[in-house]
């Protein structure tokens, strides 16, 4: 399956804040960021709605580079700075 390490949330007002339709940063006591909780299905096309695109399709539309190279965007703005 994953090597995720898996947490158990019991607390029901914490599963009730987790339980939305976006992403969740998480926080410590005194504020520092623990990450980010993404749910379950985020990002997926909602049922009964089908991609225009086949999995093969995505596949190789993924591999094309479009755009400029991450190294010249970097060189362009240490130029400006």
């Amino acid at each position: 399956m994953s090597d995720i390490p898996t947490v158990t949330v019991t607390d029901q007002a914490l599963i009730a804040q987790l339980t939305v339709d976006s992403s969740v940063e998480l926080k410590d006591g005194s504020g520092h960021r623990l990450g980010v909780f993404v749910p379950n299905g985020l990002g997926k096309l909602p049922p009964g709605v089908k991609s225009p695109f086949t999995d093969e399709e995505l596949t190789e539309l993924r591999k094309q580079r479009t755009g400029r190279p991450l190294a010249d965007i970097f060189r362009d703005l240490e130029a400006r700075g």
